[in-house]
Order: C-alpha cells, then structure tokens, then sequence
C-alpha cells in the first residue's frame, strides 16, 4: 500500500528552503555549474546520531561523504558484487582526487556493540550486520576491549578500518606518491567531543 512521503521531511526542507540567503543559493549554482571539489572524504557510521557535515559544520560540496555500519572499511577484494565501498573510494580518489580520508567512529555504536555481545541473537535470519562486522571479531579478544571497554573497541575498529584502507591499491598508490593521508577520529555523543587519532601510535586524545 502507498503511504504519503513522510511530513516531517517535507516541513523541514521547507523550513530550510525558505530561509535560504543570497549566498546560499550563489553556492548551489557554483557547485551546479562547476562540480564538486571536496579535499576531504569522511567515512562514518550510518548512525542518525552522527552526521560528518554536521559535526564538522561543512556546508554542501565541502566534504565527500561514506556512510556504513560501524564505518567500517572491510580489506580490499575484487568482487563486483560487493563494490560500494570500494566504489565510493575509487572515485573519491580516482575522479574528485581528495587529499584525505577520515575514518570517523563513535560512542555507543550499534555495529561494535552487536560485535561485543557475539551472543546475541541476530536481527534477521540473513544476519547482514553479524557478516559485515566479521572482520572485526578478533579486536574483541584484544586490550581494553577485551575488558569490555566498548569505547575501546570502537576506537580499535576505527584503526583497522585505517589499516584496511591502505590494501587498497589505488589507496596504496597515492599513499605512496604523498598526495593522500588517511585519518581516524571518534566522536562522543553524550559530550560533542572529537577524539583524533596519532598516526604513529594509534593513540585518540580529544581535540581542543
């Protein structure tokens, strides 16, 4: 049965519409005319509570962004049939040729959390979340995690996600020649604080 569009969005782009500037409406036919030009790739968790252009207040064109559960990044694969990912970086890099990719993670995420609690029955018979996350269950067994520091196994699904990103040979090629960096971040809800990752260490310390 057909059900009409959902209100509540249709209010909030009117809202947004109407309260549009001079300037605002300037910058959508610039990026109508010219394209897009992001330096930054954001790649985040599909949590509602998290939103990159929110977070770090960019306005449309500003970043190019990729939403999977538990952002994650699962190790590069040459299958057609599993290529969102993968497709998403490959034109972030090969056709918009950002300069950086930032693995963002955060608190109280759902994705790490059904990671954590491996019991726990699945969702649905298929279990997409539980074969998506796979890849991860060894971080589980491993320091703080292992502890049941669900903060801590973000952050180390955050890591590997970076790590990951590098098996990328397009990723690996531009890493080689200097003209990308890859970045991990970890936003706390309750507190609005950005945790940033040290790229030698691993480390995240919250952001001034």
């Amino acid at each position: 049965m057909a059900a009409n569009f959902p209100a509540s969005l249709l209010d909030g782009y009117r809202a947004r519409r109407d309260t549009l500037s001079s300037a605002d409406h300037e910058r959508a036919l610039a990026l109508a005319r010219d394209g897009q030009r992001p330096g930054t790739m954001v790649i985040a968790c599909c949590d509602s509570r998290v939103a990159p252009e929110t977070v770090f207040d960019c306005a449309p064109g500003e970043i190019f962004v990729l939403r999977t559960v538990a952002n994650l990044v699962a190790p590069y694969r040459h299958d057609a049939g599993s290529c969102a990912t993968s497709s998403a970086l490959e034109f972030a890099l090969e056709a918009l040729r950002v300069r950086h990719i930032v693995v963002m993670g955060h608190a109280l995420c759902g994705g790490i959390k059904a990671l954590a609690e491996r019991a726990r029955a699945p969702l649905s018979p298929d279990d997409f979340i539980g074969g998506w996350i796979a890849s991860l269950a060894p971080l589980a067994g491993t320091g703080a995690a292992a502890d049941g520091d669900l903060a801590a196994l973000e952050q180390a699904a955050v890591r590997q996600s970076v790590e990951n990103l590098a098996t990328f040979p397009f990723v690996a090629r531009r890493l080689g020649d200097a003209t990308l960096s890859l970045h991990g971040a970890w936003f706390d809800i309750a507190t609005g604080t950005m945790w940033t990752m040290d790229p030698g260490s691993g480390r995240f310390t919250p952001s001034r």
